[in-house]
């Protein structure tokens, strides 16, 4: 894409992707927030009886181009679903992440996987 890499140019693309073949009309919250559901559902399943390490995804040109194309489809359904409803992704996980330091401070959380609740007053 080139000079088009930006959030909002890759909106723009996925938007006139999807007007071109006259898709909006199966575009609804519901439909976008299943076909996010499913594809995730397919990036799992490509280590769904393996357990690689980075590396070896790394290493497994097949594999990682899997993993990349899937990810690309969910991606794609979130950027279409913020388009939809008019929400600007990179705010929205700006305001996540400030959400999150807040839940999850460093000196409670550094070296944990627990959840903020068990921590929580």
């Amino acid at each position: 894409m080139g000079d088009r890499d930006s959030l909002s140019n890759v909106m723009d693309v996925i938007d006139q992707f999807t007007r071109e073949r006259d898709w909006e009309q199966f575009h609804s919250v519901k439909n976008l927030m299943s076909s996010i559901l499913i594809e995730a559902g397919e990036l799992s399943e490509t280590v769904q009886w393996s357990n690689p390490t980075t590396a070896e995804v790394i290493e497994n040109h097949q594999l990682h181009g899997e993993i990349q194309d899937e990810i690309a489809d969910v991606m794609v359904y979130c950027l279409r679903l913020c388009s939809v409803l008019g929400i600007e992704p990179v705010q929205a996980m700006t305001e996540k992440i400030a959400k999150n330091r807040a839940k999850y401070p460093i000196e409670q959380s550094k070296g944990s996987s627990a959840k903020y609740t068990s921590y929580e007053n």
